[in-house]
């Protein structure tokens, strides 16, 4: 399995700036899947990917804590152009064992430039080009790539930090705390005491995949989330393989149903949102009494205005039923030496506690970009379906779905960029700009995603740092993959919203 590559390079002395058409910032499942696509669809054009990492995986390089797992089914978040064979939800390191295999059959390791951290981003209307400043891990120099092309694929969490709350006390406890996304490889929590904060996919991994090595484990949240328990099969690929299917075959069957079935769901929870809420808490009902569903795993919105995360057997509720899982649903007051005390008054003491709470977005990759020798602020640009932006040359943001895999829009995208960059070609044009049309000048603009459609907290709080969106569908990152996989491949590079030049 391909994990390192290095291409050759001038010596450093030299500075030279090292030129290609199309520089792809990410080696996560975005960027993997963009060089693919690059190679497929543009055979004729250089292309590099630059991964601060020392390897690929993007989140699953990054999270390394036990049970680490996907929340959406590998039909789907996998690539369409490469079967998966396993079960539907996998576990991270399968996922970077089948991320590899996409690199190593496509030969796509000799693009990659790992341990590279892009800092600075300068694009020129002059040159047509943009300079993009790394650098670079293995000696801390700074080098300096130019492109005709920006692919920023980085993914939407910062990879060097999770976000936890401060909450009074923390200096006062004696034990540690952790969060998932520093996991500390050699972290001993056998025989302990402890907590996990949260309510989301995270913490439902974290607290069954720790409980038989513990003494206990205490899920504390603030307020309850959806989950979908099942088992982790599906039964039509099953049949498929009894049947002797190919498995391409099999992959893009079972893709078609997963998406089918995904569709008519996320329909009814805008039309249907009580029934689909009474079925989902009868699924819970299923393991656990009817006091403990209202009491932890009633949530107060309807379904889809978060995550809902599938939970392969129930095994937060099994382990819940074997007693070596509780669930605690209260504010937290504050820490204290021996653990936390909560609003209700109860103290839950812990000698480890793992802070489940959520990531910070990470806006264009904490990259300072500049436009011709102006600062660029996000926030004050419209976006182009979600990728790309007013007044900002040659670039397409992969930003993925929240109620759909985000493979699914990173490979609409890729396509996308494939496209334009041949019909650039083919109209001999350097750069392209998005800009609103005459009649669309005084469109009202409102924050890059509507709170009452989806709110989870990482959006919340850095909904100031991005993008506008428009009144129309053109204006704004849908959400809708259902209508955006039709819509995609018909729009018309012709029409007045790209400026050529």
């Amino acid at each position: 399995m391909t994990d390192t590559a290095t291409l050759t390079r001038p010596p450093a002395a030299e500075a030279k700036a090292e030129h290609y058409d199309v520089l792809i910032v990410g080696a996560g499942i975005s960027g993997v899947g963009g060089a693919y696509h690059m190679r497929d669809q543009c055979p004729d054009k250089s292309f590099v990917v630059l991964e601060t990492k020392p390897s690929f995986g993007g989140t699953w390089h990054t999270h390394r804590y036990p049970g680490v797992r996907s929340d959406s089914d590998l039909f789907t978040f996998g690539y369409r152009f490469k079967a998966w064979t396993g079960a539907p939800i996998a576990a991270g390191d399968e996922i970077l064992k089948y991320m590899g295999e996409v690199i190593e059959e496509n030969d796509l390791g000799r693009h990659m430039r790992y341990g590279h951290t892009i800092t600075r981003a300068s694009w020129s209307s002059a040159e047509n080009l943009w300079t993009i400043e790394a650098v670079r891990a293995e000696d801390g120099q700074t080098v300096r790539f130019t492109a005709g092309f920006l692919w920023m694929a980085q993914g939407y969490f910062r990879q060097s930090e999770g976000y936890t709350p401060e909450w009074e006390g923390m200096a006062d406890f004696k034990g540690q705390i952790v969060h998932p996304q520093n996991w500390p490889q050699d972290l001993a929590y056998k025989g302990k005491k402890v907590i996990v904060i949260g309510s989301g996919a995270t913490a439902a991994t974290l607290a069954p995949s720790i409980a038989a090595d513990v003494e206990h484990v205490t899920m504390l949240q603030r307020s309850p989330t959806y989950f979908v328990p099942g088992r982790n099969v599906n039964e039509l690929a099953e049949t498929l393989r009894a049947l002797k299917i190919d498995e391409n075959w099999i992959h893009e069957i079972v893709r078609r149903q997963v998406l089918a079935n995904g569709g008519a769901f996320t329909k009814r929870t805008f039309e249907q949102p009580e029934e689909v809420r009474k079925e989902l808490l009868g699924l819970v009902g299923t393991f656990l009494p009817a006091d403990q569903v209202e009491k932890h795993f009633t949530p107060s919105y309807r379904p889809w205005r978060q995550r809902i995360a599938f939970m392969p057997n129930g095994d937060l509720f099994e382990g819940m039923k074997t007693g070596k899982v509780s669930v605690v649903t209260d504010e937290i007051d504050r820490f204290t030496e021996k653990g936390i005390r909560v609003k209700s008054g109860e103290e839950i003491e812990a000698d480890l506690i793992i802070t489940a709470t959520g990531f910070n977005l990470n806006v264009h990759g904490d990259i300072d970009f500049v436009i011709d020798g102006a600062p660029l602020n996000f926030a004050e640009t419209v976006t182009y379906r979600g990728m790309m932006f007013t007044g900002v040359p040659n670039m397409v943001w992969v930003f993925g779905y929240f109620r759909a895999s985000w493979t699914l829009r990173s490979e609409l995208i890729a396509d996308f960029v494939c496209r334009l960059l041949n019909h650039m070609d083919e109209r001999q044009a350097h750069r392209v700009t998005v800009a609103l049309r005459p009649e669309e000048k005084d469109m009202e603009l409102c924050s890059w995603i509507d709170p009452e459609n989806f709110n989870p907290g990482y959006l919340m709080r850095a909904m100031h740092l991005l993008p506008k969106r428009g009144a129309t569908r053109e204006w704004q990152h849908t959400q809708d993959y259902w209508t955006e996989k039709d819509e995609f491949p018909a729009i018309d590079l012709d029409d007045p919203v790209f400026v050529y030049g």
